[in-house]
């Protein structure tokens, strides 16, 4: 990328955010003038749309955002899903079988209804929202499988997050998607091709914005598809190492505004 681009794509959680999950003032004004100056930045995140409403309340106009790693693509200001790419019932009654079959103590919950929804078993650990009205148990497993999800959440106790995400993907290779976005151990399932690089290319196409003008930020493993596709890929410099190896260039950390850091420099924003 010799030239301004023409679309900037961020990750959320370990980028655009600081370590207590705020936008500093620096970040949202940068992320304002971008906009405001005709250059469109889109949100793409593992999130489900339930969760992005704390990100919104932190930024000038909400943006765009390519949730559950490329599987929704959302327009908050219409409210409205214009794309999305779930797991088949019957698909997902596979994916858990062949887990439950291999990894002892595994447990799921699934992101439904385009994300706004989530269904879990019983014993699955919930970190985030569980007192949320859209969070609730299924008495079954044959309930959990029994609607179109955007993302099935895997779960197997204490695991090493790089390691299980591999035994996962080995097991579901060519069925569905395996990646991560955290340290906990949680693995995050979607259809075959889903990616954030899938749904963002597809974002870019609808934009008429070629994937040698886009500029995308990242920092774990689930980010690592978008920044190998993006003509501009940048890792903070808190990334995984997987994302710090195939990553064009380092910013800041994300304590420390490095999107806005860099973009700065970028659009010569003084």
């Amino acid at each position: 990328m010799g030239s301004t681009p023409r679309l900037v794509a961020t990750d959320i959680d370990g980028t655009l955010l600081a370590d207590e999950r705020t936008i500093t003032a620096r970040t949202a004004a940068v992320l304002n003038r971008i906009c405001a100056a005709g250059t469109p930045v889109v949100l793409v995140t593992g999130r489900p749309i339930r969760w992005l409403q704390l990100v919104y309340d932190q930024l000038a106009a909400p943006l765009p955002a390519i949730c559950a790693n490329g599987a929704v693509v959302y327009d908050p200001v219409a409210d409205e899903v214009l794309r999305a790419d779930p797991l088949a019932p019957q698909l997902l009654a596979e994916v858990a079988r062949r887990l439950r079959a291999e990894v002892p103590g595994v447990s799921f919950a699934v992101e439904v209804v385009d994300s706004r929804q989530m269904r879990h078993e019983t014993h699955y650990p919930l970190r985030w929202d569980a007192d949320h009205d859209a969070i609730r148990a299924v008495e079954s497993p044959e309930e959990l499988c029994s609607v179109p999800a955007v993302k099935l959440l895997a779960r197997a106790g204490e695991q090493d997050p790089d390691a299980f995400v591999q035994l996962v993907a080995g097991m579901l290779d060519g069925l569905a998607e395996a990646t991560h976005s955290s340290y906990t151990g949680l693995v995050e399932i979607s259809a075959a091709g889903v990616t954030k690089a899938a749904g963002l290319a597809w974002y870019a196409t609808r934009l008429g914005v070629d994937e040698r003008d886009v500029l995308a930020f990242g920092d774990m493993p689930n980010d690592v598809p978008m920044l190998t596709w993006a003509g501009r890929s940048v890792a903070v410099a808190n990334a995984h190492p997987a994302v710090l190896e195939i990553a064009d260039e380092v910013t800041a950390a994300n304590s420390e505004d490095g999107v806005a850091a860099y973009l700065e420099k970028v659009f010569e924003l003084g």
